[in-house]
C-alpha cells in the first residue's frame, strides 16, 4: 500500500470524526463513543476495500455494508457523505424531523445504505443472507459488516456465523469493533466475551486481529480476507471508545452521550489541529 493512499485514508477518517460530531451536537443527541472508534474501519472499506459507486447505489454487483451496531450511524452517514453518496452539510439533519437521516441506519431513505438495522444482532444476520444470495446467484460481490463487541452478547449473532460457515461464505467479512465498552460499563464485566479468536475459530470462522486505528493494517487485513476460501472471516479490530478526543477516550459515559457546546469545541479543537499537521497546514 502506498504511503500516500495511507495518508489521504488517515485525512478522511479525521474529516470524518468532524462531520460525525457536527451530526451529534447540531441533534444535541446520538452515539458519539462508539461512531468515534469504528471511524478508521469504515474509512478505509469505503475509500480503500469496497467496490462501490456513489452515483449507482443500488448497483446490483456492488459490495455491500452492513452496520450491525446500528447506533453508530454518525459515522456511517459521515463516511457516505465525504464518498459523494449526498453532502456534507446533510449532517446537520442528523435526527432532524426536515431530514431523512434518523439516529439508525435507514436504507428506504438515505443513499447508500444497505440495510436498516438498530436491533443488535440482526445486522450480521442479514450481512449473511445477503453473502448467501450472492453465492445463489452466482455473483462476485463482498459483504462486510460491523459489529460492536457488546452485541457479540446477542445468541442471534452467534446463528448467524453458524450459517455462514455451514454455507461457506467467503464473500462474507465481518468486523467486530473490540473497544472494550458498552452502554453500562466494560464488556469483560457485563457479559465477558473473550478469548473471541477461539470463539469464532470454533463457529467455523477464519480469524484476523488487527488494530481498527491503524489504516494500512485494516486495509491489509481486508486484502488478505478476500484470499480465504470456504469460510467467512472475523477481523477482531481493537479500537479505542471515543478515539480521537482526548476527554473521551476510554470512557463508556460517551456511549450515548452528545457533547455540550463547550466540549463539541474542545474536541473540534483537537481532532482539527491534528488534521490541520496531517494537511501540512
Amino acid at each position: 500500500m502506498q504511503q500516500n493512499e495511507i495518508h489521504a485514508l488517515a485525512v478522511t477518517a479525521e474529516r470524518g470524526r468532524l462531520l460525525a460530531l457536527e451530526g451529534i451536537h447540531t441533534a444535541a443527541s446520538g452515539h458519539t463513543g462508539g461512531s468515534l472508534s469504528v471511524m478508521d474501519i469504515l474509512t478505509t472499506l469505503y475509500f480503500h476495500t469496497m467496490r462501490v459507486n456513489p452515483a449507482q447505489p443500488r448497483d446490483p454487483d456492488r459490495d455491500r455494508f452492513v452496520l450491525s451496531k446500528g447506533h453508530c450511524t454518525p459515522a456511517l452517514y459521515a463516511v457516505l457523505a465525504l464518498k459523494g453518496y449526498f453532502p456534507t452539510e446533510d449532517m446537520k439533519l442528523f435526527r432532524s424531523i426536515e431530514g431523512h437521516y434518523s439516529g439508525h441506519p435507514d436504507m428506504v431513505h438515505v443513499k447508500g445504505v444497505d440495510m436498516s438495522t438498530g436491533s443488535l444482532g440482526q445486522g450480521i444476520s442479514a450481512a449473511v443472507g445477503m453473502a448467501m444470495a450472492g453465492k445463489m446467484d452466482d455473483k462476485d460481490y463482498r459483504v462486510y459488516s460491523v459489529l460492536g463487541d457488546g452485541e457479540l452478547a446477542e445468541g442471534q449473532v452467534w446463528e448467524a456465523f453458524m450459517a455462514a460457515a455451514k454455507y461457506k461464505l467467503d464473500n462474507l467479512c465481518a468486523v467486530v469493533d473490540v473497544n472494550g465498552l458498552q452502554i453500562d460499563g466494560p464488556t469483560a464485566e457485563i457479559m465477558p466475551t473473550e478469548p473471541l479468536d477461539k470463539k469464532f475459530e470454533a463457529f467455523g470462522c477464519h480469524v484476523i486481529h488487527v488494530d481498527g486505528h491503524d489504516v494500512a493494517a485494516l486495509a491489509d487485513a481486508f486484502d488478505a480476507a478476500k484470499a480465504v476460501k470456504g469460510q467467512p472471516t472475523v477481523l477482531l479490530a481493537r479500537t479505542i471508545k471515543g478515539k480521537g478526543v482526548s476527554f473521551m477516550e476510554g470512557d463508556y459515559g460517551w456511549h450515548g452521550k452528545a457533547p455540550n457546546d463547550e466540549q463539541y469545541e474542545k474536541a473540534v479543537a483537537e481532532i482539527s489541529a491534528r488534521l490541520a499537521g496531517l494537511e501540512g497546514k
